[in-house]
């Protein structure tokens, strides 16, 4: 009885340890565990990262490449402040140019920070493992309401100043003055052109300038010459 009992509990272990290892490898795989590949380290250097965290994809291309490790502070020297380094891990086979772009992106507009790498042209010099590499800081949620409020409040008194009848706009709209001179203009424009074509006389005066011109056209063509013949001054009779 005894070892049967044993024998059992053998079986029952082994079928829990093959459980134990499929649900292991189903859990590496959901989480996106890279335990077995093979990769290299990169850090990226920013001001602001706009809450990126551990474990966020890193896109090269828009394709995932790789996921954020480690976010940590660490003081400059250089610029005399307080930067961010993002230790990012990514696949082997993926070589960034030095000229390539790195900064956090959004999903959507409130939607998760990732990191983003669009790929430069220098495809001879690439980035080296752990090397340090700056990126472009996104701007700051705070800093887009405060332009956006800038520029209401710039909208504002515009409007303000063209509901005063100030400015040109405000004087275009609001001053029967320049209406009326406008006005006054396109009525005195009118008739000249009323006149111009409605007043026979206009018309006849044009139609024999245009006939002394074609008379003298036509002279010139038969007689040439005339164009170089200077007459003659006659004196007057003393």
């Amino acid at each position: 009885m005894i070892f049967g009992k044993t024998k059992l509990e053998l079986k029952v272990g082994f079928f829990v340890l093959i459980g134990i290892i499929i649900l292991a490898f189903f859990v590496l795989s959901i989480g996106n565990m890279r335990t077995w590949a093979q990769g290299y380290r990169l850090n990226f250097i920013f001001n602001f990262v706009n809450g990126v965290k551990i474990g966020a994809p890193v896109r090269f291309a828009g394709v995932d490449v790789g996921e954020v490790k480690k976010i940590y502070f660490y003081y400059s020297e250089d610029e005399q402040k307080d930067k961010i380094k993002i230790n990012c891990w990514l696949k082997k086979y993926v070589r960034i140019p030095v000229d390539s772009t790195i900064w956090v992106n959004t999903l959507g507009l409130l939607g998760e920070k990732y990191v983003e790498i669009m790929p430069g042209t220098e495809h001879g010099t690439y980035l080296a493992e752990d090397q340090d590499f700056v990126g472009v800081d996104p701007i700051p949620m705070h800093e887009v309401f405060r332009l956006g409020k800038n520029i209401a409040d710039v909208m504002n008194e515009t409007f303000k100043k063209i509901e005063k009848g100030e400015g040109t706009l405000g004087k275009l709209i609001f001053d029967e003055t320049l209406y009326n001179e406008l006005e006054a203009a396109v009525k005195h424009r009118q008739g000249t052109i009323g006149r111009f074509l409605y007043d026979d006389s206009i018309y006849k005066k044009v139609e024999e300038l245009v006939q002394d011109a074609d008379g003298l056209i036509s002279d010139i063509r038969r007689h040439p010459w005339k164009l170089f013949w200077k007459t003659k001054e006659k004196k007057p009779k003393k």
